[in-house]
């Protein structure tokens, strides 16, 4: 990439043409689990190089304010909830989740001026376990995208948070390199292939240089793997990345969750991943709702109490309980983990410009230059893309299709659109 590229790719705060155009959709800001009463404690937030204070006021409605309060700055995390809003411990200045100031005790009533303050605020929507947040500007806010996994009833989704220490492009870009999978992860489907007898793996792990298909959509693109497994069938993984940092993930043999992320800036150096496990028919089941199993793939296992992942820098992303082995790669031995620890290895922030891309990496050099055009489009005064929510009805699968199939995108069409009656179990 050149240097002004990837300066405005790398930066996300407030006033830059990438952190503005990031603020024109919703945004993942944290589990509704993590607020979990009415009145309850308020929570520090980060996103996009600010700092904030999510809380739930008497209603059960979800406020996300700035963090200092507009009268001298003290934080609001220790302000009081309760009573329909969140008061400032200092001098008493009161907030509810719009913003308004509703009372500022500490002026006598003649010259109080309530109407005149308007604290910063972003407006919330919940659905499925996570808050969301509009950050841009309030007359040009989107509906909420409607993915699968938000639009299917609540007991058919699980959802994970976790921190990561890069930047947030660096994390996704792993989601969008399917040709690492049969590389990276070999030993991990090996091992399925053998002890589970799963095809797919199989072909997975002796095909490392499938053929890449991409098809661009107004919200992003659908991309696929082709490996060619027998005269007459290839074996096809096709999943998907929605403006800005939304992608799918099929999931695995049979009837089993499908899978998705949320790739957020906290700031320029580190990013929550939001991860989501969801099923487009029926209810997840208890040992589907415990994370185990096929969901850690998509999940990572975080510290007790914490969004740090317990395979992290520190112990080398083998885990605290990890076997000794002759070479450190051998100790990893999580599907997340070992994303984790080439995304993270990189640092928190790669230059762009050391990187020898090729022919598989056309996919990540593809995304990043429609980010890019995005955000100067947006600067100089187009609407972003992916506005219209239907255009994010778009579902993963792994599947089998003839080696001559004239056109993959219409061989996939109707399995990939989210209508319940139109799901069918990957392979």
């Amino acid at each position: 990439m050149i240097d002004d590229d990837n300066k405005l790719l790398s930066q996300t705060g407030p006033g830059t043409p990438m952190g503005e155009f990031l603020r024109r959709y919703w945004t993942a800001a944290l589990l509704s689990s993590e607020l979990p009463e009415p009145d309850g404690a308020p929570v520090r937030v980060r996103l996009l190089g600010e700092d904030l204070i999510a809380f739930r006021d008497s209603d059960g409605r979800v406020g996300l304010l700035e963090e200092h309060c507009s009268h001298r700055g003290a934080s609001l995390y220790f302000g009081k909830n309760a009573e329909g809003g969140l008061r400032c411990w200092y001098h008493g200045w009161k907030y509810d989740v719009a913003g308004n100031c509703v009372d500022m005790p500490n002026e006598p009533p003649q010259t109080r001026f309530c109407d005149k303050v308007k604290h910063v605020a972003y407006p919330c929507i919940e659905r499925n376990g996570v808050v969301w947040a509009y950050m841009g500007p309030r007359d040009r806010m989107p509906a909420l995208p409607e993915l699968e996994w938000l639009t299917v009833p609540s007991s058919h989704v699980y959802v994970t948070k976790c921190i990561r220490e890069c930047h947030w492009t660096q994390g996704m870009e792993g989601d969008l390199d399917s040709i690492h999978v049969g590389f990276l992860h070999q030993d991990i489907f090996k091992n399925r292939a053998t002890a589970l007898n799963h095809e797919s793996a199989k072909w997975l792990a002796a095909n490392l240089t499938p053929e890449e298909e991409i098809a661009e959509t107004p919200a992003g693109c659908v991309h696929a793997t082709r490996r060619d497994i027998d005269p007459q069938n290839s074996y096809w993984k096709i999943s998907h990345w929605f403006f800005p940092g939304l992608t799918t993930i099929p999931g695995f043999v049979g009837d089993g969750p499908l899978g998705g992320h949320a790739w957020v800036p906290v700031d320029d150096n580190h990013c929550w991943v939001f991860a989501f496990s969801w099923h487009p028919t029926r209810p997840l089941t208890a040992a589907e709702l415990s994370g185990k199993g096929a969901l850690a793939a998509f999940h990572a296992e975080t510290m007790p109490g914490s969004p740090v992942t317990a395979c992290n820098r520190s112990n080398d992303y083998a885990g605290p309980n990890a076997p000794a082995a002759a070479q450190p790669w051998m100790r990893i031995t999580n599907v997340q983990a070992q994303d984790i620890a080439m995304t993270e290895s990189m640092g928190t922030l790669y230059d762009r410009s050391k990187e020898r891309l090729g022919h598989s990496d056309r996919l990540v050099a593809r995304t990043r230059r429609r980010l890019v055009a995005a955000a100067k489009a947006v600067r100089d005064g187009a609407e972003p893309p992916g506005m219209n929510p239907k255009d994010y009805r778009q579902r993963p699968i792994s599947m089998l299709l003839p080696r001559n199939v004239e056109s993959w995108t219409d061989a996939i069409a109707e399995v990939t659109d989210t209508r319940p009656e139109t799901f069918r179990a990957s392979v």
